[in-house]
């Protein structure tokens, strides 16, 4: 049995693949950590839990001894928006934490890495509409240039060391579970929280804005999907497109009138506009498609739906 350890597990992504991941593959088999953020009573009572930093190697490697671990998913990241705001910070947690991840994996010999990306490794020179796998990587965020020098690294311990290191770019993913952590799409979350709980919203991006997002069950889907892939198979590894559906605010906004009527929203762009206005608006992702059988299960219609359905519970 997968001796799992999933650092960063009480982030917005983490926090529900932690919990996915025990009723997958048995509580005690997912060991989740974190740097200091206390963890919910689901993720603490289901199974294993530490508190280290991935900055420091060495109690990393003590966790990996004392729980046998063959398999780590490294959820730890510091997003664009506050990654900005402290790039130096960013650029820590980001690099030298999965260079301590990288260098555990090859002395350890674990078994494999799950290492995701993000759409934040493209730039202004990325052709926007359906950005392809393989093309121009020229951020302008210290997110996406952590992002663009992981997906390297990570491919270059394939080649030179042979270690089995995976990932997917993730888009901005829409969760009614765990609020985002500072990332440029949080207002792609934010929207529906304030729409049930003010019936307003000011966004802080353009109405005309559009970029890639993919809900939850299809983001949990997606990460396990490529986690169980065939290695042999995969001629991808680190930068696997992943595509779940584009919109713009004003389309978001559309959609929950079609359910609250009297929804308003305006617009304040801020600093997080150019962020958005270098990354694509839709994403080709036929490599994951032909190499690992990626398939996306939600519309906007579908997740507007879902979304304000268990946020009216967990609100009201």
């Amino acid at each position: 049995m997968k001796k799992i350890l999933i650092i960063g597990a009480v982030g917005q992504i983490g926090s529900e693949l932690t919990l996915k991941m025990r009723e997958l593959y048995g509580n005690q088999n997912v060991i989740a950590s974190t740097r200091k953020t206390e963890p919910s009573q689901k993720i603490k009572e289901s199974g294993p839990f530490e508190f280290f930093d991935v900055m420091d190697r060495k109690k990393l490697e003590a966790v990996c001894d004392k729980y046998k671990v063959d398999h780590i998913v490294n959820m730890a990241a510091i997003l664009s928006a506050v990654g900005e705001k402290d790039p130096m910070f960013a650029w820590d947690v980001n690099m030298n934490g999965l260079i301590n991840i990288l260098e555990t994996a090859r002395e350890k010999k674990i078994k494999q890495i799950l290492m995701p990306s993000s759409i934040a490794v493209f730039g202004p020179g990325t052709p926007r509409v359906n950005t392809p796998q393989d093309t121009v990587l020229k951020p302008t965020t210290m997110y996406g240039v952590t992002k663009v020098a992981g997906e390297l690294l990570c491919d270059y311990y394939v080649r030179k060391y042979g270690v089995d290191i995976r990932g997917l770019r993730y888009p901005g993913i829409i969760s009614h579970e765990t609020l985002p952590g500072g990332g440029t799409t949080d207002y792609a979350v934010a929207i529906y929280y304030e729409a049930i709980q003010h019936g307003k919203y000011t966004c802080f991006v353009r109405e005309s804005t559009k970029l890639p997002m993919m809900y939850m069950p299809d983001c949990l889907k997606a990460t396990i999907d490529l986690f169980e892939a065939d290695f042999s198979k995969l001629k991808h590894h680190s930068d696997f497109n992943v595509a779940g559906m584009s919109f713009t605010v004003g389309e978001m906004a559309t959609e929950i009138r079609k359910h609250m009527p009297d929804f308003k929203i305006d617009y304040q762009p801020d600093f997080r506009q150019a962020i958005a206005d270098s990354w694509p608006e839709s994403i080709d992702d036929t490599a994951a498609r032909e190499e690992w059988g990626w398939k996306p299960a939600y519309t906007l219609a579908s997740m507007t739906v879902d979304m304000l359905t268990e946020l009216k519970k967990k609100l009201k």
